[in-house]
């Protein structure tokens, strides 16, 4: 049996310390969980046993023998490896060419492509999993890719072995699958540390589970005989929840309606109302298909029946465009994708939904144009020096502003927020919170979507909590905290 220890692991960033005096081991022929709250120090702990940060103080060691890692590249040589949540494969070359990128078997100057096929087959051999090598990775499931991943890893014959949200893009199905592959490669001696927001899957797969909180190690949980309880109680203490504003009221007016919204296999039979004025929050672990719930609704993803109704019409031609007309609005989770062009200055990004209203025939009124953008900038306070700036010159709480200026510019009647607060730091985070509540002043309605359950507790004024697909249950959330918030999401009953 190996172990990986880290001791009195602490790092500073200017401003703040990530983490605090962390001691935490992991062994080999387990699963070792690692789990905490955004925020809590998971990710900094892991880039710095992988060389992708410099610790302020402290030691690592693997069985007795420390280590420290100046780079990805020198831990992975030495047996650290890393399969992260976003996928790294090049789509148009094989299975095995994404395997041993960079490591092919040479004939002189010249790949063997026989050895660098048998180099391949053999690792997936060892894996006990069975791939089509000669494949282009294009033609191939999640599933499938989900394994070359592991199998790159794999290749380089890791002590330790770090999986980041392996299960987020799969299918129950296929998530059984990989936990059997986990399992295998656990029992062959490898220290196999699985990071995960999904807990309830934490039963099914790990052995062992240690919490981050606030970039402290507050305990090590036996999962045979761990409760949800246990978990969460670790996992968040007594979080002091801040009180919604008493003047954010719903109205009686129904201005959204949604019913039997389907959409197989990532949700099923949605139906509900959305008031003037209220703050919706839907809640649930990642992967109930929250998300995939906020684009159909907006169009962005085709449902497979159901229907929705703006105040008294029914929405007949379901696409985002004519979902703006009808007094939409979507702020997507990847803002700087899908919510801003990053090449465009800020004053265009501002103007970007509403240029009808900026255009006068052929041409763009610069006038309107700037008044819509100044208007934002000091409604929404949005630090810039200059709104002739690109957008990549924000911070990400400043390019969150933008996204919601931009729709405020469009006057939208209702707002869709999907991970509003993601990547921003807190007093942004609280900013953003001041913008849904005047919006509910203002009449707007709004749907939030956020994996800080916490935060929806804070804001909304109802929460639906979403399972595998299906709305399990309705909650107010002033009578709630959020470890029975979580443990509701997980299918728990307190």
């Amino acid at each position: 049996m190996s172990v990986l220890n880290a001791c009195h692991i602490t790092k500073d960033f200017p401003g703040t310390r990530a983490l605090d005096d962390v001691s935490i081991s992991f062994q080999s022929g387990k699963v070792n969980a690692l789990v905490g709250k955004n925020g809590s120090g998971k990710s900094t702990l892991v880039k710095i046993i992988n060389g992708a940060y410099e610790l302020s103080a402290g030691t690592m060691n693997i069985d007795g023998e420390d280590f420290y890692y100046s780079s990805p590249k020198q831990a992975a040589e030495a047996g650290i490896a890393t399969v992260y949540q976003e996928m790294s494969l090049i789509p148009g070359l094989s299975v095995a060419e994404n395997i041993l990128m960079g490591r092919y078997r040479m004939k002189g100057p010249f790949v063997d492509w026989k050895k660098t096929f048998s180099d391949a087959q053999a690792i997936l051999g060892n894996m006990e999993v069975e791939l089509p090598i000669r494949e282009l990775v294009a033609n191939l499931s999640v599933w499938q890719c989900q394994v070359i991943e592991f199998a790159k890893a794999m290749s380089m014959n890791p002590k330790v072995l770090f999986l980041d949200e392996p299960t987020s893009s799969l299918a129950h199905y296929e998530t059984e699958k990989l936990f059997r592959l986990i399992r295998r490669l656990a029992d062959k001696d490898v220290i196999v540390i699985y990071i995960s927001h999904r807990l309830q899957e934490l039963w099914e797969i790990a052995d062992t589970c240690a919490v981050l909180r606030d970039g402290k190690c507050v305990g090590t949980l036996e999962m045979k005989s761990a409760t949800q309880k246990d978990l969460l109680g670790l996992m968040f203490g007594d979080v002091a929840i801040r009180e919604r504003p008493a003047d954010i009221v719903p109205g009686e007016k129904t201005v959204l309606k949604v019913e039997g919204f389907t959409c197989e296999p990532s949700y099923r039979d949605i139906s509900f109302e959305l008031k003037e004025g209220e703050i919706l929050g839907i809640a649930g672990m990642l992967g109930a298909g929250r998300t995939e719930l906020l684009r159909g609704i907006y169009g962005v993803d085709m449902a497979d029946s159901g229907s929705i109704h703006i105040e008294d019409s029914r929405v007949t031609k379901h696409t985002p465009i004519e979902m703006k007309k009808n007094g939409l609005a979507f702020i997507p989770e990847n803002r700087k994708d899908e919510g801003l062009v990053q090449i465009l200055s800020i004053r265009d990004n501002l103007n970007h939904a509403s240029l009808a209203r900026v255009t006068r025939g052929l041409f763009v009124d610069r006038g309107l144009e700037k008044q819509q953008s100044r208007t934002q900038v000091e409604d929404l306070q949005i630090k810039i020096s200059s709104d002739e700036y690109p957008m990549t010159t924000l911070s990400g709480g400043n390019q969150q502003k933008v996204v919601v200026g931009k729709w405020l510019n469009a006057r939208p009647k209702i707002f869709i927020f999907d991970e509003p607060s993601r990547g921003i730091d807190v007093n942004a985070k609280q900013q953003i919170f001041q913008i849904v509540w005047d919006l509910s002043r203002r009449g707007l309605s709004s749907i939030v979507v956020s994996s800080e359950l916490e935060e929806l507790l804070e804001i909304c004024t109802r929460i639906i909590i979403m399972k595998d697909g299906v709305f399990i249950s309705e909650v107010n959330p002033d009578d709630l905290k959020v470890k029975e918030l979580y443990s509701l999401c997980m299918g728990g009953d307190e």
